[in-house]
């Protein structure tokens, strides 16, 4: 993977965070601070399109004759069974 190097300006008070995220010995520079928190960006972003494509199937199937409960019992029997995978 090719690294393109960027500079980039950010206030006293993000400087004051890196600062404090460095010195808990959890990254060793700037850089890979920020790298994780593109990293985290993208993925926050992946989830919610996910989400959102399936929300707009859900409007388009129409409604649903399952309770409140029905569908809630579902989710946390899917979630489950993705958790033991």
């Amino acid at each position: 993977m090719a690294m393109v190097k960027k500079s980039i300006t950010v206030t006293d008070q993000q400087a004051q965070w890196i600062q404090a995220q460095l010195a808990t010995g959890n990254y060793a520079s700037d850089s890979e601070i920020l790298r994780d928190l593109i990293r985290k960006e993208q993925m926050r972003t992946a989830e919610i399109d996910v989400i959102r494509q399936e929300l707009i199937k859900a409007e388009q199937s129409g409604f649903s004759s399952r309770t409140t409960s029905d569908i809630v019992n579902a989710v946390i029997a899917r979630k489950q069974v993705n958790d033991q995978i």
